[in-house]
């Protein structure tokens, strides 16, 4: 049997790669093709980058609460060894995983490093800049992005706001005539939100990054404050395009100051690592990521994954750490496999990751077996 083993990350435990050797150990005797996925998030980068033989350059930006951090940026040179395309993070600069929990702060959180890391690239010469922008620790809209890039913003009384996104819901002018002549910027995103509403930023995402429920109207009025100044300055409603949600509304924020394209990151990556051959060449397809639930469906890896195998009919089965709403996603995965389960608890998961996954594949090789049958 021919195995295409395609997850993400468990965030936090196990990198992608790491998930799809521990798999492919509890399969000897069957043939088994490695390729692990991202989606934009953590890992786009290193997946993109490693399959163009990219070299790294490291550069010291701010994090989201101002603190300084070391960023990789991946450049992929042209054929007379020129820099030609970047790829990189937002969470590099501006992720969740750069704070520690008791030390989330939502409402100042900013994505003022990526608009650093943006204009490194550009000073690195490249024509083109691919963005991961998942595993944000911002709602900003991509406000501190373009403060970086020298967006500046005003009240009404025309006094300049320093302090964002702090000030937010104070903005009444933006000043957007900047000359930076920045490269070409493709943003690949793990979900396809909209800035505001029911699925936006705030309530989809937010309490994550340490927003309260009782906090959403605040925040909600914050985005929508800069949406509609924004807006009204560049002539055009971009709010409710998808991916504009994505990072704490940071997909509308590019799209808006860098005139950035976003477009589905599994894609992305997909098309790169030539996933569609390896599903059409497979037996089975196992995929998985740490958390599996309803938001999977936005735009998240293994959910691309499930797509394809079901386009060309393959049998697909995920592994996970934790599924939720499990209901909803019967029609997409034909099993779910999570590690933490009435016999393993979550903290065990995650302090013994790679032992935790190793089990839950050998008690259920069988069973994956007998689905073929």
């Amino acid at each position: 049997m021919r195995i295409l083993i395609a997850p993400d990350k468990f965030k936090g435990t196990l990198s992608a790669q790491e998930v799809c050797e521990l798999i492919a150990e509890s399969f000897v005797g069957h043939e088994c093709i490695l390729k692990p996925v991202a989606d934009g998030g953590e890992g786009t980068s290193d997946i993109l980058g490693n399959n163009s033989e990219a070299k790294t350059v490291e550069v010291t930006i701010q994090g989201p609460l101002g603190e300084s951090v070391v960023a990789p940026i991946k450049i992929l040179l042209d054929d007379e060894g020129f820099p030609e395309i970047a790829f990189m993070e937002m969470s590099a600069a501006s992720g969740l995983h750069l704070l520690d929990n008791k030390k989330l702060d939502p409402w100042n959180a900013s994505t003022y490093g990526t608009g650093q890391l943006i204009i490194a690239a550009r000073d690195l010469g490249v024509d083109k800049i691919i963005l991961g922008i998942g595993g944000s620790a911002t709602n900003d809209g991509g406000a501190g992005m373009a403060k970086a890039l020298g967006v500046r913003f005003y009240d009404s009384n025309g006094h300049e706001i320093d302090e964002i996104p702090e000030r937010l819901k104070e903005l009444d002018r933006v000043f957007t005539d900047i000359s930076l002549d920045l490269p070409e910027i493709i943003v690949a995103s793990d979900v396809d939100n909209p800035l505001l509403g029911e699925n936006g930023a705030t309530r989809c995402y937010g309490p994550q990054k340490g927003i309260q429920i009782d906090e959403f109207e605040d925040h909600e009025t914050r985005l929508g404050q800069l949406a509609e100044v924004v807006e009204n300055e560049i002539k055009q409603s971009i709010r409710n395009d998808e991916g504009s949600g994505a990072a704490g509304g940071l997909g509308f924020g590019l799209k808006a100051f860098c005139g950035a394209k976003l477009i589905r990151g599994f894609d992305l990556v997909a098309e790169t690592i030539c996933l569609e051959d390896a599903v059409i060449n497979s037996d089975l397809v196992i995929t998985g990521e740490g958390s599996i639930d309803a938001q999977s469906i936005m735009g998240k890896a293994p959910f691309g994954v499930a797509e394809l195998a079901r386009k060309h009919n393959k049998p697909v089965v995920a592994f996970c750490g934790v599924v939720k709403n499990e209901k909803e996603l019967e029609n997409i995965f034909i099993r779910i496999f999570p590690m933490v389960d009435s016999k393993v608890s979550l903290q065990e998961s995650i302090s013994n990751p790679k032992k935790v996954l190793k089990n839950k594949v050998d008690s259920c090789r069988l069973m994956i077996e007998q689905l073929l049958k």
